[in-house]
């Protein structure tokens, strides 16, 4: 059973991360709650990760449970975690290398700047660097990743569309050419998960007064006492930002929020997007003809 915080202290941060820094302590139990979900993404993820893939980039990793799940079933020998929150990173152990930062943030002179090994986190909220067989790192221009995966709805606690891009640029730079990106984000019209009025109101609302802040919403833990900032999305906003970025759609799932099951139709369920770089940014990653 998860456990709770009194509702008295019940609270609210302007700033996810520090949500996350508190939520550290209850994700592991949260997770379970949605496990079908959570498992349901990976299965397809995993089936759909390129064979011989070795790197893994995850970011808003939490305690990297999941990277680490999902390597070990494709057999990719370096992990790294994006993550920024103190608390949640320090749960992932030492079986993967962490990048404490933020995922809008990960533009390549970021990268570079922040990239740390595996090693204790000081006062300062950074892990330092530290010699051994894992941590001699090349450039961060030079880093190139078989899978990227930012999971749920992860994107959606950056606000703004310009940091949302800036993430997404820098995801598609660190994709190798024959990579490929995994994305789940929060269906804004997920009729079954939100009801047919809320979801009816969102649809009228986008249609006569479209907006880039229409999707943001309260992100709240109602049984920890947290909330913090949140955004849910459509497919238009997802497939601008990945026009934008230079990514192009190699498939799109609906995926129950329930259940975990396959769905057809986008009301259904949450939407999980697989992309790959564009070919006007690199023409390795064109289709090729059969």
């Amino acid at each position: 059973m998860l456990s709770t915080i009194d509702i008295v202290n019940s609270e609210h941060f302007d700033d996810p991360v520090a949500a996350y820094d508190r939520l550290a302590a209850h994700y592991a139990d949260l997770s379970h709650l949605r496990e079908a979900y959570l498992r349901g993404v990976e299965r397809e993820i995993i089936s759909r990760i390129p064979k011989g893939s070795r790197s893994l980039l995850d970011l808003g990793a939490g305690d990297g449970t999941r990277a680490l799940r999902i390597a070990s079933q494709v057999g990719i020998e370096r992990v790294v975690l994006v993550e920024p929150s103190k608390e949640m990173a320090g749960r992932s152990g030492e079986l993967a290398e962490l990048w404490p930062v933020r995922a809008e943030d990960l533009a390549l002179d970021a990268a570079e700047k922040n990239h740390r090994a595996c090693g204790p986190w000081t006062d300062e909220g950074v892990r330092p660097h530290t010699t051994g067989p894992n941590t001699s790192h090349p450039r961060a221009d030079a880093e190139r990743f078989d899978a990227i995966t930012c999971l749920w709805n992860v994107l959606g606690h950056i606000p703004r569309d310009e940091k949302r891009l800036r993430a997404f640029t820098a995801i598609a730079r660190l994709l190798a050419p024959q990579g490929r990106f995994f994305l789940d984000v929060n269906h804004r019209y997920n009729l079954r998960s939100y009801g047919i009025l809320p979801t009816g109101a969102r649809w009228i609302r986008d249609a006569l007064s479209p907006g880039e802040n229409n999707g943001d919403v309260l992100a709240e833990w109602s049984d920890a006492g947290i909330s913090t900032y949140g955004h849910v999305f459509t497919h238009r906003e997802i497939m601008r930002l990945a026009a934008a970025a230079g990514l192009e759609l190699e498939e799109r799932l609906v995926i129950d929020y329930e259940d975990g099951r396959i769905r057809c139709f986008a009301f259904q369920g949450n939407l999980l997007y697989i992309f790959r770089r564009s070919s006007r940014i690199d023409s390795a990653s064109a289709p090729q003809a059969s």
